[in-house]
């Protein structure tokens, strides 16, 4: 193990590039956004769609963290005027409305970006000892629920942020 100032900047140092590589993701996806005609927020809706799949208004409002309301009811009716979204009747209850995402389309125009991104990424990624990659996987994972953990306790939910 390492001396103790060593160490401390060893911490300090990942912290700093944690926040520097969280940075950058929102700065992406907002770039990404924009060069698919959307918003940022939008663009987090669609993905989230595609993430965890079909959603209510409500429960996509409440994994987006917009209001239920007027914010997830605009997002809603940009994302479907683009074609990346669709809201239909919920087959075992008429009432409800769930909104499914079309993969298809958003990959058409947004994929090309991520495609990018994902060969300079997954080229580096070949470059380490199956031991770093388990490291970087552990570091990543944990540095994911740690940020879902801090999102519920912004938004004070005790829901999960999916």
């Amino acid at each position: 193990m390492s001396s103790a100032p060593g160490r401390t900047a060893l911490i300090t140092g990942a912290g700093d590039v944690m926040r520097e590589l969280m940075t950058r993701a929102v700065l992406f996806q907002d770039a990404v956004a924009k060069s698919a005609g959307l918003n940022a927020t939008d663009m987090q809706c669609a993905n989230l769609l595609l993430l965890y799949g079909p959603a209510t208004p409500g429960e996509l409002a409440g994994r987006a963290g917009v209001t239920a309301g007027g914010a997830i009811t605009g997002a809603l009716d940009r994302l479907e005027r683009a074609g990346l979204v669709r809201r239909n009747r919920d087959g075992a209850d008429r009432r409800r409305v769930m909104v499914t995402a079309d993969a298809d389309e958003l990959w058409r125009r947004v994929g090309p970006s991520y495609e990018r991104i994902a060969t300079s990424w997954n080229a580096f990624l070949d470059t380490l000892t199956d031991e770093q990659l388990e490291v970087a996987d552990t570091v990543l994972r944990q540095a994911s629920e740690l940020n879902a953990l801090e999102i519920r306790r912004l938004r004070g939910s005790d829901d999960a942020d999916r």
